[in-house]
């Protein structure tokens, strides 16, 4: 029972207006994620959950499946991605797809290596855990160099302990989520949600995971596509 690859492409965005079709090297953003799930040949299929009927049109084109439409309350900015996914697996079982795992991996980071997805598939069986999250070390650090703003406005470190913190390299690891979340969905059934009790990561270079949420970052990213 061959896993899914599911990939959610709503109409809005506010950060890279429609980013999920926006070319670069004179193909859509979403192409690249479709093509790689598809050229991986570890999925039985790789769907695309949108709202809009000309990304379904151009996610077809590219070898996706798009066998609904996503309703639009399932769209708009208050929806979450547990929303979507839920949403997503009862409609593919009433269509008769089965599935143990679903990958929910995102249009909007292009890098992703097929390697790095295999690994996660591997880790759900290997250590049972509910997901595997794409995730790399980052430097930049809540108990280190991350402040947020009191109540007074003024500014204090976002988490702290006992003993302090003197360099980043003694601040305890944290891990920026990116890329897709590989996912046990007998589990997420029962939970209702992405990250569960027992979610481990799948370490990659941050070069890897970028992810595209702003203008600055779809330029380095058309940058390094169109140059390669």
């Amino acid at each position: 029972m061959k896993p899914i690859c599911f990939i959610a492409a709503r109409e809005g965005s506010k950060g890279v207006p429609n980013k999920n079709i926006k070319l670069i090297s004179g193909e859509p953003l979403i192409a690249y994620s479709i093509k790689k799930a598809i050229n991986s040949k570890l999925f039985q299929t790789v769907i695309v959950s949108t709202d809009s009927p000309k990304i379904a049109r151009i996610a077809k084109k590219f070898g996706a499946t798009v066998p609904f439409l996503r309703p639009k309350k399932l769209a708009n900015d208050s929806a979450t991605m547990d929303d979507v996914i839920t949403h997503a697996i009862s409609e593919l079982e009433k269509l008769g797809f089965h599935f143990k795992i679903l990958v929910n991996l995102d249009c909007t980071a292009p890098f992703i290596k097929i390697n790095d997805i295999k690994n996660s598939i591997k880790l759900i069986d290997k250590k049972k855990c509910n997901t595997a999250v794409c995730a790399y070390k980052t430097h930049l650090n809540p108990y280190f160099n991350m402040m947020e703003s009191k109540s007074n406005g003024f500014l204090k470190f976002s988490k702290k302990r006992n003993v302090r913190i003197s360099t980043r390299q003694s601040a305890p690891t944290v891990f920026q989520l990116t890329g897709f979340q590989t996912i046990n969905v007998y589990d997420f059934k029962h939970y209702g949600r992405i990250y569960m009790p027992k979610t481990l990561p799948v370490e990659l270079k941050q070069e890897t995971g970028l992810m595209i949420d702003t203008k600055w970052e779809f330029e380095i990213a058309k940058c390094f596509l169109e140059k390669n």
